[in-house]
């Protein structure tokens, strides 16, 4: 009887044993099949440093989670060369196997697009999509000088050249896209070698990639498995998305007019508040988005003096010879904004419409104050003399003040007034008043 209890307790625990051992085995076959998960980012509109940031973020996500293959749908006109830079060097040196699909229909991946495109282990375009013009451009009405043109095409083209080698792609075709502003069509560029395949969507692009062999940075080689898979698209957060919003070169540029605008309209009429912080604002996200697109700062400078010019204007009574100068400074730096950044303009439309905006409303501001000086009074001019006004601005001694609901230019008599100041008009004359503190009590 102990003898058969014995050989019970010896076979449980064998069986214990056994079904422990299935189970890590089964556990380790699980663990080791290979990752079947897709990493989907979609990249849409200029390159620029957020564009650069995402897609550094989305490469980091696939290979963290073991994704078979990490796809950019890319539609781009171009953008900067610093941020190209660096997405190719990332897609040249991921972990995990990198697809570029240009897509949807009528998308194109010009200019930076095709450097983006042609890096990829495989790339793919959809029927209807363009792809080249890669050659370098002024991004404003200066040309870049014809030397310093040569260099930047030269290194360019080489530049591709390398790219196009790496992946076994048609190297001389893809030069000539930099050297000649070579652009091709979908079928043009599969059969110029320039890319890999032809899909009408994502579905039929990864059935198409399915069991493609590519190597890796690392040397390692790796088979793209998509026969079962699950997709997960990282889109740009709501950070990057802003970000990317008004790092467009015509936004950039709305941000600097409204900006304009604000602090105009603040000026001439002291404690709107709400024009002021618009205007501040707009100042700040402006200044951001020029500095991301690599602005040419002789052109800021030439916009902000513009503004300051209106604002001159408003104090002084320079019938238009200012507001003149200062049409003339905007237009000027406009055009030559991003003159320094290849690929990156703003549209000439914009440029008119901001300026004829920005131009009318300081003929509105003007006609105001001047139909508001010259408006006949029933007591005639004499009867402002005696009444109490209050400082706009600090009269030292020229100055701004309050006077019936009407802003007046000030000449302070004696002393110096600080804003907000109670004065009693004494004086008025040539649409100026002569103003006092008033006495207490």
């Amino acid at each position: 009887m102990a003898k058969a209890k014995k050989i019970i307790r010896v076979f449980s625990l064998s069986l214990f044993a056994l079904v422990i051992s299935g189970n890590l085995i089964a556990s380790q076959v699980v663990s080791s099949a290979p990752g079947t998960s897709i990493e989907i980012l979609h990249v849409k509109g200029n390159i620029v440093p957020v564009t650069a940031d995402y897609i550094d973020r989305g490469i980091t996500q696939a290979e963290k989670n073991g994704a078979s293959v990490c796809v950019i749908e890319l539609n781009t006109p171009g953008g900067l060369l610093t941020s190209t830079e660096r997405i190719v060097e990332r897609i040249m040196n991921a972990d995990v196997p990198i697809v570029v699909y240009v897509s949807p229909k009528g998308a194109w991946a010009a200019s930076a697009g095709t450097f983006i495109t042609l890096s990829a282990h495989v790339a793919a375009m959809t029927p209807g999509t363009t792809i080249g013009a890669a050659h370098p451009v002024s991004g404003g009405d200066q040309e870049i000088p014809e030397d310093q043109m040569k260099k930047i095409t030269e290194f360019s083209a080489m530049w591709m050249r390398t790219i196009a080698e790496e992946r076994g792609r048609n190297a001389d075709e893809a030069e000539l896209a930099v050297t000649e502003s070579k652009s091709f069509t979908d079928t043009g560029a599969l059969k110029s070698g320039l890319i890999d395949l032809r899909a009408d969507n994502l579905e039929s692009l990864l059935a198409m990639i399915n069991g493609t062999t590519v190597t890796l940075a690392n040397g390692q080689e790796v088979t793209i498995d998509t026969s079962d898979y699950q997709t997960n698209r990282n889109e740009m957060n709501s950070v990057e998305q802003f970000l990317h919003v008004i790092s467009d070169p015509n936004i950039a540029y709305l941000l600097l007019s409204l900006a304009s605008i604000g602090l105009i309209t603040e000026i001439s009429s002291p404690g709107m508040i709400l024009p002021g912080v618009a205007g501040g604002i707009s100042l700040i996200l402006g200044f951001y988005s020029l500095s991301v697109l690599n602005a040419y700062w002789g052109g800021v400078a030439l916009i902000l003096l513009g503004v300051g010019l209106f604002v001159a204007e408003i104090f002084t009574t320079s019938f238009g010879i200012l507001t003149t100068g200062g049409v003339v400074s905007l237009v000027m730096g406009s055009l030559i904004l991003f003159s320094h950044s290849p690929g990156i303009e703003v549209d000439r439309g914009l440029i008119a419409g901001v300026t004829i905006a920005i131009s009318a409303f300081m003929i509105f501001v003007l006609g105001a104050i001047v139909r508001g000086q010259k408006r006949p009074k029933a007591t005639g001019s004499e009867g402002m003399v005696g009444q109490t006004a209050i400082a706009k601005t600090s009269l030292t001694p020229m100055g701004r003040v309050l006077v019936e609901g009407e802003l007046w230019t000030a000449m302070a008599e004696n002393d110096n007034i600080a804003s907000g100041e109670e004065v009693i008009v004494t004086k008025v004359e040539n649409l100026k008043v002569w103003v006092k503190r008033k006495t207490a009590g």
